[in-house]
């Protein structure tokens, strides 16, 4: 990698015209993409020259341009002046046209039109696009946002996502049919009680779990294993303990901060996280999981499931959800911190303190509506749409129909009801 700091920093200054700043600060950082590739960035602030310091600690001043630049790729991924507010005398743009700002993106991000990106919504001094495979929606999602002043000055250019190579997509031609997956549809059909703050309630509804079913019909990827693409261990392991620990658990606070250094950016090197658990460290977790809970929640022997590890900012990271769940759409889960050296739970964040506001919620009236009554009033408002799912197990892209409804039906009343409405 034949680069320089200062040369980005110069590079930068004549490419967005910022005459009028100064570097205020700058920070080289890592991180993980979901191919489990390590990705260092340079991290830039650029004050106005008329500003000396920060107004307000912790917070840029108006006009500050914050800047991204991934040196892997070489390419700027987020421009943003703080405010809407650019004191930059690079060109302005009164009346650009959509072909102009798409030209733009695609030799600044280096995709094509129509093949990995597509337009999604243009207002007055924006342009939004999406992440796409030849026009169809790719998940997870990746969107640019562009935005213009008042003057045409450039205020915003944000890029977020992957914009996969045709190298990583299993191409095919799109045959799923509503009824083709019909009795998954109704497997995913869940009744649920869904919080209302106005009435103070829990409304049960029966509604579609949304879910990629592959293209052959023969597999389905839940919605959350998508949210969640990057490497993760499946553990799925109810765990149990029969004393409490007679230790007391000491929280430490987290420290996700890394210093990165440009040899370690020139040398590519790894990110601790890209490193797999191994079958030891999977061991040693499982155990420092089952003294935390006996610390922290000492009555608690198979109330909890292990369900993954994954490593976090150089912790890993162990997500845990209740042995036997409630209805309710917001779910009970607990997520233990554990040191990577010493295999020890340091720190958690359990949910509860969020949920309890619902505590006092009773569940509206009785369920006088089946299940099948309920899918029968749905069936014509269940959507099936081709989207390119990334599954890690194959490391590619692979179609999927996305299984999904925007209503629901209420199980006391039989009324339909949009979700967007709740």
């Amino acid at each position: 990698m034949d680069i320089t700091i200062e040369g980005i920093i110069a590079a930068t200054r004549h490419k967005f015209g910022l005459d009028n700043y100064y570097l205020h600060s700058h920070e080289l950082y890592r991180d993980v993409n979901m191919f489990n590739d390590t990705i260092y960035s340079l991290s830039m602030e650029w004050y106005p020259s008329h500003i000396t310091e920060q107004e307000e600690e912790g917070l840029n001043p108006a006009g500050t341009a914050v800047i991204q630049y991934d040196l892997g790729a070489r390419q700027y991924k987020s421009v943003i002046f703080v405010q809407g507010k650019s004191y930059a005398n690079g060109p302005t743009y009164q009346d650009i046209s959509l072909d102009e700002i798409i030209k733009w993106v695609a030799a600044e991000a280096g995709i094509v039109y129509g093949e990995q990106f597509q337009l999604l919504k243009e207002e007055e001094g924006a342009f939004h696009f999406n992440e796409c495979v030849d026009g169809i929606p790719v998940s997870p999602a990746g969107h640019i946002e562009i935005r213009f002043d008042e003057d045409g000055k450039l205020v915003q250019y944000s890029v977020y996502g992957h914009f996969p190579p045709t190298s990583i997509i299993q191409e095919e031609t799109y045959s799923l049919s509503l009824e083709d997956v019909e009795l998954l549809a109704k497997k995913q059909l869940q009744l649920i009680e869904y919080p209302v703050d106005e009435e103070q309630c829990l409304l049960p509804l029966y509604g579609i779990e949304e879910i990629y079913v592959t293209n052959d019909g023969t597999a389905a990827i839940p919605f959350e294993f998508i949210v969640q693409a990057r490497s993760r261990l499946n553990i799925d392991k109810v765990i149990e303990w029969e004393l409490p620990s007679t230790r007391p658990f000491e929280r430490i606070d987290i420290d996700q901060r890394e210093e990165v250094t440009i040899e370690q950016a020139l040398a590519c090197e790894p990110h601790p996280d890209t490193f797999p658990i191994t079958e030891a460290e999977q061991e040693k977790c499982i155990s420092a999981v089952k003294e935390g809970l006996r610390q922290l929640y000492p009555n608690d022997s198979r109330q909890w499931v292990l369900k993954t590890l994954h490593r976090e900012k150089s912790y890993i990271q162990a997500l845990l959800r209740e042995n036997k769940p409630t209805k309710r759409v917001f779910q009970r889960k607990l997520l233990l911190f554990i040191d990577a050296n010493r295999h020890e739970v340091i720190n958690y964040m359990d949910n509860k303190p969020l949920l309890s506001m619902f505590d006092e919620f009773q569940v509206q009236g009785d369920i006088t509506v089946s299940k099948d009554e309920a899918y029968a009033k749905l069936t014509e408002s269940i959507e099936l749409t081709p989207v390119y799912v990334y599954d890690p197990g194959k490391k590619k892209y692979v179609l999927c129909g996305k299984l999904d409804c925007q209503y629901a039906v209420n199980a006391t009343s039989g009324e339909v009801v949009a979700l967007g409405s709740l």
